[in-house]
C-alpha cells in the first residue's frame, strides 16, 4: 500500500491547539465514524498521540496508562502553552517548540500534521525523524452492534477446542510508524531474536511479525519472533546521526512488522518502517525524539520511572533449582558453598517446598522448622526465596483459597462463575489483579503473622504469572474471561503479570516498619515492571545456542528499560557438560540478575560436583562478581537516576561506530567495562573489536590495547576476555567473604585506568543497601577524578549537608580506601602525598611494568582527599 491508499482524513475545521494539546477529528470516508485525535506535547520533547472514537458505543479499556506511567500519568510535565506555536497552511498544521532545556541538547522539535491524507511527522532540527501513517496503514475498527449476518471470526472465533466469544466484536487498530534515516531498530522484548531486530518483510526476513503476548512457552525456539514471557512495546531506532524511540502503550495482544527501507544505487539504508497492530484498547503512542541514545533513555525514564535501587544482596549470586529436597538439603548446599569458598547470597525453593502446591505453606515433613532454617542461613548473611505463583489451589480446606473465595477475589469466566483451570496444584482459580481489593489482600498474605514460617530474610519469586493455564488456549487464560470492572482478559493480558508482581512487592515492603526494599523476581513483565523487581528470560535450555542467545535477550531488555534481568545460568532444561556450565558462569556473572537454576529432572550441578578444573574456574568467576559489587551497585545508582542500561549494547557507548550497531556478542557493563564472552564449544580464540580512539586494558593482566583495533585472542577454559576502558575508575572490594552482607564495612580498592591523556574519572556510591533512607540523603556518593598524576575524591552534586547524610557518613566514617592501582601511566613513581582535610602524609608507591600501586593510603570514603604521585 501507499499513502494514497489511506481512507482517513482530518475533518475540516477540527484542528485546534489548546494549551499543550493539538486536537483534531479524523474520519474514515467509508464508515463516517469520527475519531478523536489528541497530540500532547511534553516539556522533554516527547509527544503523545491518542486515538479513539469521539463517541464510542462503549468505553474502551484505557487504564494501561495508569499501570505503566509514572504516578499513573499524573506527574507528566507538559510543555507550556506559550512555548508552542501552531502554524496552519493549506491543510498542513505544524506545532513548533524548543525542548532543548529538558533533553539537554540543542535540538529543536516540531510536529507536522497533514489533513488529506491524515499523517503525523515528528521533525528534529527540521528533518523528519518519526513518521506516523505516512504509508497509510492506519486502520481503526470502531465498536459496533453485532449484525445478524456477522462474518465468521469477527464475533466468535475458534482456536482448537476453545471458543472465544468476542462479545464486543472487532475492536483492533493498527498504524505504520517509520523511522526516517534509521539503520537499525531494537527493543520490543521479549523475543529470542538478535539485538538488532531482524526484518519481518523483505529479504532474509522472518515469516511472521514480532508478537507481544505474554505466554508460558515450553523450550522456546531461538532466532524467532514468537511471543515469550514478557512484553515491552518500546522500540528504539538508531543511525550514526540520531536515536529515536516509540512507546506503543497497549496491554492487548500486539503484532509488529519491521521492514528495512533502502534506496539509491548502493541500496543504503533510508530508514526502517514498522507496522503495529493491537487487538483492543486505545491507540496511545509516545514518540521519544532523542536525538541521542542517552536522551531517549532519559525521556522513557521520565515516563515510566527507571529501575530503583535494589536490595544490595540481590546483586550477589543466587543458587536455585527445582527443587532442593528439604531443609537438610538447603543447609547442605549452603555448607557446600562455604566449604568450597564460593560466595553466595540467596538460596531458592521452588514449588515442591509447599504443602501440595498450596502457596504460603510448607511441607511439614521436609521443612519442619523453616524459621530455624532461615535463621541458620542468616548467620552468614544469606537469604531465602520461595516461589508464590498466581494460581490458587481450588480446595475449601485451604485457608488461602477459602478466604479469597469468600471475598470474591477471583477472575470470572464469561458466564459469571469463577474462572477455573489447571496448573501445578490441579484445579485452580486466579486472583483478579485488576481488583484493588484482591491485590491489597495478596499483599497482606506476606505479613509475618500471615505467612507462617516466613521471616524478614525471606523474599519471593512470582512464576507462571503470564498467567499460565495448562488447559487454556496457548497455555494461558481465555481472552473472554472477565476482570474487575467488566474488562475482558484480551484487553489487559500483557499487564496482568506486572500487577501480580507489584502486589507482591508492595506486600514485602509493608511487612516491616520502616519499610525496606523488597526483592521479587517475576517471569511475566510489561513496561513498568522494572519498578517492582527483577525478571529473567524464562525456561532456557542447556545448549551453546541458548548461551549465545542470552546476550541479545538481556541486552534487548536493558534497551527497553528492564534492567534487572538475567538468564538461568546453565540452562533450565537439559544437562550442560562441564565446559558449557563453566562458560555460562563466566558470562552469567555479568548479568544484572545472576542466578543458576535447573529443572527437576536434570542432574544436580552445584559447582563442586563438576570437580577440577571446573570448580576453580567457576569459583574464580563468582568471586569476580563479588569483587565488582561496588561498581555494579554504583552503576545501579546511575541507572536509577538516568534510565541508562546496566548492560549496554556497544552502539550505546559508541553511537557513531556503524560496525557495532548489530553487535550482540560483546557488550559494555556501564561505560567502563567491555566483556567479550566465550560462547562456542572448544573455542580456541575470540575476535575482539576495540572501538573508538581509546586505550583498553585487560582487567586481569593490565595489558594495554590502543584502539581502533581488531584482535584475535587465544583462549583456554580459564580465560575470560574483560577489558577496562581507558579513562575509567572502577571501585572494588577485594576481601573474600561468604556473602555481600559480610562485606558492608570492608575497605575499597580503586582501579584507575588512565586514558591516552593520563586522566580518568568514576564514581563510588554507598548506602545502607536495604532501606529507603537514601531518598532523604543517607548515602555517600563521591566523584573520583584522576588528572596530572593526582587522584581526588569530591562529593557529587547530589550530596547535600542534610542531617541524614551526616548521620550516615558518621556511621561509615571508618571505611577507607585500602589500595589504589593506577594502570597505564607513562612513567614510574616512588612516593605519593596524601592530603585529607588538614592532614598531609607521604606513602610509598610501587610500580611494575603495567601499573603503580599505592597500598593503604588510609583515606576515607566519607572525606575529601587527594593523592599526588611524585
Amino acid at each position: 500500500e501507499t499513502q494514497t491508499a489511506t481512507a482517513y482524513a482530518v475533518v475540516g475545521g477540527s484542528v485546534h491547539l489548546d494549551q499543550h494539546t493539538l486536537a483534531a477529528v479524523v474520519e474514515n470516508q467509508a464508515d463516517g465514524v469520527p475519531l478523536q485525535v489528541e497530540v500532547t506535547f511534553l516539556a522533554s520533547g516527547v509527544v503523545r498521540m491518542r486515538v479513539q472514537e469521539e463517541t464510542p458505543l462503549a468505553p474502551r479499556y484505557d487504564d494501561t496508562q495508569k499501570h505503566v506511567l509514572r504516578d499513573e500519568g499524573q506527574s507528566l510535565v507538559y510543555a507550556r502553552g506559550e512555548d508552542l506555536q501552531l502554524v496552519s497552511e493549506a491543510g498542513v498544521h505544524t506545532v513548533s517548540y524548543d525542548g532543548s532545556t529538558a533533553v539537554g541538547s540543542n535540538a529543536t522539535f516540531s510536529v507536522r500534521m497533514t489533513e488529506r491524507p491524515w499523517t503525523l511527522t515528528y521533525l528534529v532540527d527540521g528533518k523528519p525523524s518519526v513518521q506516523l501513517n505516512t504509508k497509510g496503514f492506519f486502520r481503526f475498527e470502531h465498536l459496533r452492534h453485532k449484525p445478524e449476518d456477522a462474518p465468521e471470526g469477527e464475533w466468535e472465533e475458534r482456536f482448537g477446542s476453545w471458543t472465544d466469544t468476542k462479545p464486543r466484536g472487532p475492536e483492533s487498530f493498527g498504524m505504520d510508524i517509520g523511522f526516517a534515516g534509521a539503520e537499525h531498530v531494537y527493543g520490543i522484548p521479549e523475543h529470542s531474536s538478535p539485538l538488532s531486530l531482524r526484518a519481518t518483510r523483505g529479504k532474509d526476513a522472518y515469516d511472521q511479525p514480532y508478537r507481544l503476548y505474554n505466554l508460558d512457552v515450553f523450550e522456546y525456539e531461538l532466532d524467532n519472533p514468537m511471543a515469550l514471557y514478557g512484553s515491552v512495546p518500546l522500540m528504539l531506532a538508531h543511525s550514526a546521526d540520531a536515536t529515536a524511540g516509540v512507546l506503543w502503550l497497549n496491554a492487548a495482544e500486539t503484532w509488529v512488522d519491521v521492514e528495512h527501507v533502502r534506496s539509491g544505487l548502493f541500496r543504503r539504508s533510508a530508514g526502517v518502517d514498522t507496522h503495529w497492530i493491537s487487538e483492543a484498547g486505545v491507540l496511545d503512542v509516545f514518540v521519544l525524539p532523542g536525538p541521542h541514545a542517552r536522551d531517549v533513555f532519559a525521556q522513557y525514564a521520565e515516563l515510566v520511572t527507571p529501575t530503583p535501587l535494589p536490595r544490595e544482596f540481590a546483586l550477589g549470586y543466587h543458587q536455585c533449582r527445582w527443587n532442593y529436597l528439604d531443609a537438610a538439603d538447603v543447609l547442605g548446599v549452603s555448607a557446600g558453598l562455604h566449604t568450597h569458598e564460593i560466595p553466595y547470597d540467596v538460596i531458592w525453593l521452588d514449588i515442591e517446598h509447599t504443602d501440595g502446591k498450596r502457596y504460603f505453606t510448607w511441607d511439614a515433613a521436609k521443612f519442619p522448622d523453616p524459621i530455624a532454617m532461615q535463621h541458620t542461613l542468616a548467620q552468614d548473611g544469606h537469604r531465602l526465596v520461595t516461589v508464590v505463583d498466581p494460581h490458587v489451589k481450588h480446595d475449601p480446606a485451604y485457608a488461602v483459597w477459602s478466604d479469597a473465595n469468600a471475598r470474591g477475589l477471583f477472575v470470572k469466566a464469561r458466564d459469571g462463575t469463577d474462572f477455573q483451570g489447571w496448573c501445578w496444584p490441579g484445579d485452580s482459580n486466579w486472583l483478579d489483579c485488576f481488583n484493588p481489593n484482591a491485590t491489597a489482600w495478596l499483599g497482606e498474605q506476606y505479613a509475618l503473622d500471615r505467612y507462617n514460617g516466613s521471616t524478614t530474610s525471606l523474599f519471593v519469586w512470582n512464576d507462571m504469572n503470564e498467567p499460565s493455564v495448562f488447559n487454556g488456549p496457548e497455555i494461558t487464560m481465555d481472552k473472554d474471561a472477565v476482570h474487575h470492572g467488566g474488562w475482558e482478559h484480551r484487553q489487559v493480558h500483557n499487564v496482568n503479570g506486572m500487577l501480580y508482581h507489584k502486589a507482591t512487592s508492595d506486600g514485602l515492603r509493608a511487612r516491616e516498619t520502616p519499610a525496606l526494599r523488597p526483592f521479587v523476581l517475576s517471569r511475566a513483565y510489561f513496561a513498568g515492571s522494572q519498578r517492582y523487581g527483577a525478571i529473567w528470560t524464562g525456561d532456557n535450555t542447556a545448549t551453546w545456542e541458548h548461551l549465545r542467545a542470552s546476550v541479545p535477550m538481556v541486552l534487548s531488555n536493558n534497551v527497553a528499560g528492564i534492567h534487572f534481568v538475567g538468564a538461568d545460568v546453565g540452562g533450565f532444561f537439559g544437562n550442560p557438560d562441564s565446559q558449557l556450565l563453566t562458560r555460562w558462569y563466566q558470562l552469567g556473572i555479568w548479568y544484572p540478575f545472576f542466578r543458576a537454576h535447573a529443572h527437576i529432572d536434570t542432574k544436580r550441578r552445584e559447582p563442586w560436583l563438576l570437580g577440577e578444573p571446573y570448580l576453580t574456574h567457576i569459583r574464580t568467576a563468582i568471586r569476580q562478581r563479588y569483587r565488582l559489587l561496588p561498581y555494579l551497585y554504583t552503576l545501579f545508582r546511575e541507572t536509577s537516576l538516568t534510565g541508562l542500561p546496566l548492560l549496554r549494547p556497544m552502539w550505546v557507548e559508541f553511537p557513531r561506530e556503524t560496525s557495532l550497531f548489530a553487535e550482540d556478542s560483546a557488550f559494555m557493563v556501564g561505560s567502563a567495562i567491555m566483556v567479550a564472552p566465550v560462547t562456542t564449544a572448544e573455542a580456541q580464540s575470540v575476535r575482539v573489536v576495540f572501538p573508538s580512539h581509546e586505550v583498553w586494558y585487560d582487567m586481569h593482566s593490565h595489558a594495554a590495547y590502543s584502539a581502533p583495533l581488531t584482535r584475535q585472542f587465544a583462549v583456554q577454559l580459564a580465560d575470560t576476555l574483560v577489558f577496562a576502558r581507558g579513562g575509567s575508575i572502577v571501585p572494588t572490594r577485594e576481601r573474600r567473604r561468604r556473602s555481600s552482607a559480610l562485606m558492608q564495612r570492608d575497605p575499597f580498592t580503586l582501579y584507575v585506568y588512565a586514558s591516552r591523556t593520563g586522566s580518568a574519572s568514576g564514581q563510588l556510591y554507598v548506602d545502607d543497601g536495604e532501606s529507603y533512607d537514601y531518598e532523604n540523603g543517607s548515602f555517600i556518593e563521591r566523584d573520583l577524578i584522576f588528572a596530572n598524576a593526582t587522584l581526588e575524591s569530591r562529593p557529587s552534586v547530589r550530596t547535600d549537608a542534610s542531617g541524614e547524610q551526616s548521620a550516615f557518613a558518621a556511621a561509615m566514617a571508618a571505611v577507607r580506601i585500602e589500595r589504589v592501582v593506577v594502570v597505564g601511566l607513562l612513567r614510574t613513581f616512588t612516593t605519593a602525598t596524601v592530603v585529607e582535610g588538614d592532614h598531609e602524609r607521604s606513602v610509598d608507591v610501587s610500580c611494575g611494568d603495567t601499573e603503580c600501586t599505592i597500598r593503604d593510603p588510609a583515606v576515607h570514603i566519607t572525606n575529601d582527599w587527594a593523592i599526588r604521585l611524585a
